[in-house]
């Protein structure tokens, strides 16, 4: 049956759902999820077919990374049946694109629960990823991550928001500053977890990615959509605690704790100013290292 307790997912691999050879090879990189993909790289004449490659895909698979499929857009005559063929014990969640409504997202996510139920499936069992990648998706990103849906997370397009914009994607990556800021605000606004960070297109600028993951951190992504293999394990280190920001926070827990049973509620350590937002911060990187040891999927 689908997985539903992980909570950490840091990086989400694409790979098309009709090439066999690169289905293939995708479980064993090292990706907390695998996405196969029925929507852009997938050509037309191909979509309905690359449907039953999905399932017997991820029906053949070993358990050890999740499994999601992309969907096409809801403006596409493929949707509805994209869900209906895919949607069994073998998956774990669907990936929805260009996302720009609560109303589009809720109508998904009653088709997904019809074909949970014709498949037998625990009802509300699959996840569900909506892509926020137009202007108008992000500026609905509130509504939508306050829906009231099975949503737990966004995810960032950063190729169709500035096709959509007619924006330069350059290396600085300034023309996504916005973007990042609305979805993380609206993450926290709907009490979801931190969204998954856009793909990087540069697939040999190792230097570019990572420092593409880094600014998806520094504005309060939890993971991001990788292309190419190599991306995988630079995703993995850059969005999991480091064993010096580890030392770190459990040196400041431990230094409030006592600070806190003698009755002081602000220290100093190592030069920096201690106080409760500094100690929550520190719990919550403690909290993610240890959902990390956990394994993966059951």
């Amino acid at each position: 049956m689908p997985q539903r307790e992980l909570a950490v997912i840091r990086s989400f691999m694409f790979t098309p759902a009709n090439h066999p050879r690169r289905v293939e090879k995708v479980f064993q990189i090292g990706a907390d999820a695998v996405i196969l993909d029925l929507e852009d790289a997938v050509a037309v004449a191909e979509k309905v077919g690359a449907r039953d490659d999905v399932v017997a895909a991820f029906s053949g698979s070993q358990r050890d990374c999740l499994h999601y499929v992309r969907i096409n857009s809801v403006e596409t005559e493929f949707w509805r049946d994209d869900i209906q063929a895919t949607v069994g014990s073998w998956l774990d969640g669907i990936v929805v694109p260009k996302v720009e409504s609560a109303v589009a997202l809720l109508e998904v996510e009653r088709a997904i629960a019809e074909a949970e139920d014709k498949a037998g499936l625990e009802a509300g069992c699959l996840d569900i990823l909506p892509i926020i990648e137009t202007a108008k998706g992000v500026e609905a990103a509130a509504e939508i991550a306050t829906a009231g849906s099975r949503v737990r997370r966004f995810a960032f397009g950063g190729g169709d928001y500035t096709l959509d914009l007619d924006y330069e994607w350059s290396a600085d990556e300034d023309v996504l500053a916005y973007a990042r800021a609305r979805l993380s605000h609206a993450s926290r606004l709907g009490g979801l977890l931190p969204p998954i960070d856009t793909v990087v297109l540069q697939i040999n600028d190792d230097a570019r990615f990572t420092a593409s993951a880094q600014r998806g951190r520094k504005f309060g992504f939890g993971g991001k959509l990788c292309i190419h293999p190599s991306q995988v394990p630079l995703t993995n280190a850059i969005f999991s605690p480091s064993e010096e920001e580890i030392a770190h926070a459990t040196a400041v827990v431990a230094a409030f704790e006592a600070a806190e049973a003698s009755g002081s509620a602000s220290i100093q350590l190592d030069g920096y100013f201690i106080d409760y937002p500094i100690v929550y911060k520190s719990q919550r990187i403690l909290a993610l290292a240890a959902l990390l040891n956990e394994p993966r999927v059951s």
